[in-house]
């Protein structure tokens, strides 16, 4: 589980097309600078089926308080429920060159059931992220955590964390070891990760070097170990992770974008902590009940809560042909994807209460989308077949639209 506040570094602009002549706007970057305090937009307003409408604020110092010592935090509420969210913390810059930073973070709020996250994307923005608006499967924490980043090589960066949680159910679920049977539990866990971005460039800003360019091939790796007894954590276990993303760009203006990612988690894990192929469809019966706002990389066929792993490999292929042009402000783009994935879970029952299948036969889904028909928002249609193909036709069909904001 990674913190959602973004202390050490500023995060991630990427952009696949070009590179910019001077820095990037308010809304690549992420942040509103109002004097010394930098205004952090992931905060201000988001949507989900637990919380409902979820309002807050948040961001961090900048240089002009202090030049080597940030503070911040966020505070947010969900309209349906009625539940505070916070987090506050502080960073520490231990040296310029290589540039290292040392965070310490407390954070109590709710995270997504099986959810695996890169400590080093946490520096990537979006200024909109579909796949949240459909996520309905959560848990409360309350987490310690301390983080080292260090950027070894202006291509390498390098994230430690350590760190404590406290978790809560929100689903009916527990965990069984032997005899005895969790619900609320502790989970200690120390955690390595490493970002390989050979094309990554950069602009001068007064707060140092920020990453404007994020090109590819990106290789991301992160290696966790759960930790029994140490901070009274209740489990022990290992989790590796290893992903590829592989851009082409071609002269005639067409691209295809190759993910490839791998899981495996070693041990006595519950299900909050395992793995989940990010599936984006609502467990609604009808085609227009499920109509919603298409992920990025998700598996728009897949219901929540549908699968989880311990074991997970997936692979997603996106060809983008040239885009049409009509109008200077008609220029659609056509996406072909292909997205496969195949799992397993060892010891399925210990985990009580919740009722989910695993992806031993392979998951396959078929995929198309008219990206950016008028003001950055498009169409996406997908096809499950396979091994997991459903009796009703219709529940294999996922019809949503897109968004891609072009600034």
């Amino acid at each position: 589980m990674t913190s959602s506040l973004a202390l050490a570094q500023r995060p991630v602009v990427t952009t696949q097309d070009s590179i910019p002549e001077k820095p990037p706007s308010v809304f690549k970057s992420g942040f509103y600078p109002l004097s010394f305090f930098d205004f952090d937009l992931r905060y201000l307003i988001k949507y989900n089926n637990y919380e409902g409408i979820r309002l807050g604020m948040g961001g961090t110092t900048n240089d002009r308080l202090f030049e080597s010592l940030k503070f911040g935090g966020y505070f947010a509420r969900g309209f349906k429920d009625q539940a505070w969210k916070y987090s506050f913390g502080g960073s520490i810059r231990l040296a310029k060159e290589p540039k290292s930073w040392l965070s310490l973070t407390y954070i109590d709020d709710i995270a997504e059931l099986g959810s695996f996250f890169y400590l080093t994307d946490a520096r990537v923005y979006n200024v909109f992220e579909p796949r949240l608006v459909n996520i309905s499967q959560f848990y409360k924490h309350r987490t310690w955590t301390t983080n080292y980043q260090q950027q070894l090589t202006p291509k390498i960066l390098a994230e430690f964390k350590l760190s404590r949680s406290n978790i809560t159910q929100i689903e009916d679920y527990q965990f069984e070891i032997g005899n005895e049977i969790f619900s609320n539990y502790v989970i200690a866990e120390a955690t390595a990760s490493f970002r390989f971005s050979p094309k990554t460039n950069f602009f001068l800003s007064e707060d140092g070097e920020i990453e404007y360019f994020d090109g590819f091939p990106k290789i991301t790796a992160q290696v966790s170990q759960g930790l029994r007894s140490f901070f009274d954590g209740d489990f022990e276990y290992i989790k590796l992770g290893l992903k590829l993303d592989y851009y082409i760009k071609r002269t005639d203006l067409s691209s295809t974008n190759i993910l490839l990612e791998g899981k495996l988690g070693i041990g006595d894990i519950p299900l909050t902590h395992l793995f989940h192929a990010f599936p984006n469809s609502p467990t609604k019966d009808r085609i227009l009940q499920r109509f919603s706002v298409a992920g990025r990389q998700s598996f728009e066929t897949m219901y929540f809560g549908e699968f989880f792993s311990d074991k997970l490999v997936s692979l997603q292929l996106r060809h983008a042909l040239r885009r049409f042009y009509f109008s200077d402000r008609i220029k659609p783009e056509l996406v072909f994807i292909s997205r496969h994935a195949l799992g397993s879970l060892v010891q399925r029952e210990r985990h009580l209460g919740l009722d989910f299948n695993t992806l031993e036969q392979g998951y396959n889904e078929l995929g198309m989308e008219l990206n950016k028909i008028f003001s950055g928002f498009g169409l996406s249609f997908a096809y499950r077949y396979g091994a997991y193909h459903l009796p009703e036709f219709e529940d294999n069909i996922s019809f949503k639209f897109t968004f891609y904001l072009s600034i």
